[in-house]
């Protein structure tokens, strides 16, 4: 039996649509807040061995805008999970677990290939 978890925020619109599409498939799944329950640097780094700290890295959100140019202009992948475990904001939503995979973003097709590969 596969454990599956969904990583990102509760309000975040595209949370909404994976946690709908999950639940409609009647996948059995647990959900992980960064506000509520945060996220270690363990996980993180885990999550940025299998995606790349590039991918994860939110820059169109209003939290990116909000860094100093010179800190953004120097962020290498140390920097970018520094940035993303104190705002976890800046880490692109979701992010799923899912037999030892990580997958992120969110669209009906990706999540059918990843339940129901045929």
């Amino acid at each position: 039996m596969s454990t599956t978890t969904l990583y990102g925020i509760s309000n975040c619109d595209t949370i909404k649509k994976a946690r709908n599409w999950l639940r409609d498939h009647a996948i059995d799944y647990q959900f992980h807040d960064y506000r509520k329950q945060g996220v270690d640097a363990e996980l993180l780094q885990s999550m940025a061995a299998h995606l790349g700290w590039e991918v994860m890295l939110n820059r169109r959100g209003t939290t990116w805008r909000a860094i100093a140019e010179e800190e953004k202009s120097e962020v290498d992948e140390v920097a970018a999970l520094r940035l993303m475990r104190a705002s976890p904001a800046l880490i692109k939503r979701p992010i799923l677990a899912h037999n030892g995979q990580f997958h992120i973003a969110f669209s009906e097709q990706q999540y059918q290939e990843i339940f129901d590969p045929a």
